[in-house]
């Protein structure tokens, strides 16, 4: 069961999009992001070099606990390079 339950989260992260990787167009696929605030997001990324956390996500202008719990199941975050 623990191994088909590892395949499962596998195979979600495979099809969440990762903040850190996402351009504008796959970031409007999300619930609630039009064309400027995914533009807000990679701008604030590159500022930043990447989001650390998923939470960091929020301090773009715009995204906030609501947009959160719309899409949270389908963001992921690869490590900074």
């Amino acid at each position: 069961m623990k191994i088909l339950l590892g395949m499962v989260l596998s195979a979600l992260t495979l099809f969440a999009l990762d903040i850190n990787t996402a351009s504008v167009e796959e970031l409007t696929s999300l619930k609630g992001i039009g064309e400027k605030k995914a533009q807000a997001i990679v701008a604030y990324r590159t500022k930043q070099k990447c989001f650390k956390s998923l939470d960091e996500l929020q301090n773009v202008k715009g995204i906030g606990e609501a947009f959160f719990k719309k899409n949270e199941k389908e963001l992921s975050l690869s490590p900074c390079k």
